[in-house]
């Protein structure tokens, strides 16, 4: 475990706020890529926009989460992010994360960047709990997290509306001791 930051896939960076802001941009044009990642309906924003919001957020003293970009190991391809935004007076922290490269979809890239996530979640910012929300139409992300090794806590029955049906909100979860027992080889 010398580099936290490396996984099997992929690795987790810091980008300069003009080439992520032009990722998010492009991967915001696919609304699939949006549905499944946000409740909020959609928003496309440019470019510029994007990169005023992220410089913005980043200049945040103490910094509001820990915010990090996924790149393939194999091809050094920005392909996503993941971030985890504590909620430090219980040591509990929501993680989410989005693959804006649909060539990178279903491949194990997600699990390995979620992994990463976790391990600094639990090692580095030494939290107790990490929760996330998915949507019940997203079975590929709900296999991926199981795989990471969140467990489904509950749901919140018809809370989404798309495409002329309601659908629940998934909530998932995992704790620091779970995560250990999975990762004490």
């Amino acid at each position: 475990m010398n580099d936290i930051f490396r996984g099997t896939l992929v690795r987790l960076t810091t980008e300069d706020p003009a080439i992520l802001a032009s990722a998010i941009a492009r991967w915001n044009r696919d609304t699939e890529y949006a549905r499944l990642l946000d409740s909020d309906p959609h928003r496309m924003w440019s470019a510029s926009k994007m990169k005023q919001y992220l410089e913005k957020d980043l200049e945040k003293d103490p910094p509001q989460e820990y915010f990090f970009q996924v790149r393939t190991l194999e091809q050094d391809c920005l392909i996503g992010f993941v971030g985890l935004f504590p909620i430090w007076a219980h040591q509990n922290a929501w993680v989410g994360i989005g693959l804006g490269e649909r060539e990178y979809w279903g491949q194990g890239y997600g699990t390995d960047a979620m992994r990463l996530a976790l391990r600094f979640a639990f090692m580095e910012l030494n939290l107790h709990r990490v929760s996330l929300n998915v949507f019940e139409y997203n079975p590929r992300a709900i296999r991926s997290y199981e795989k990471a090794g969140f467990r489904i806590e509950g749901r919140l029955r018809q809370s989404l509306q798309r495409n002329g049906r309601r659908w629940d909100e998934i909530e998932m979860g995992i704790l620091r001791e779970e995560w250990l027992a999975n990762n004490s080889s």
